[in-house]
């Protein structure tokens, strides 16, 4: 089975210049733990992750800091550049060997840096369950 097989198309995505304030909306409304983030094009520019809005909500030492992180911190600031990708014609196997051995929860899918999908630990387990796998 390949990742276009259980990958989803509709992805939730930021800009790279919206706010932590912002990715905390998007996060919530969208029920996920990590948004990738894109330019004008499509083109993947990294990822941000609800672990790094807590750090960065963290490492500010009171609240006047708290609320400049949430209003004038862009999400490009705290995202995670070049994260792990896979094309749609990957395994399932080999998308979730790269999870397991990266620590992650979810790989984009992409093609030619344009994202494409995403696939889930949840839809691989869902696969399985399924005795699609």
């Amino acid at each position: 089975m390949k990742v276009i097989d259980l990958m989803h198309r509709e992805v939730r995505t930021l800009n790279p210049d919206a706010t932590v304030a912002d990715a905390i909306v998007a996060l919530s409304d969208a029920h996920v733990t990590g948004l990738p983030i894109v330019d004008q094009h499509g083109q993947l520019l990294g990822v941000l992750s609800t672990s790094d809005v807590l750090e960065a909500e963290a490492e500010a030492g009171d609240r006047d800091a708290r609320t400049t992180v949430l209003e004038e911190t862009r999400v490009s600031d705290l995202m995670t550049p070049r994260p792990i990708t896979v094309t749609p014609d990957t395994s399932v196997q080999e998308a979730a060997r790269q999870m397991l051995y990266a620590d992650v929860k979810r790989l984009f899918v992409a093609e030619d840096g344009r994202l494409v999908g995403v696939i889930s630990q949840t839809d691989i387990v869902g696969a399985v369950a399924k005795g699609q796998l």
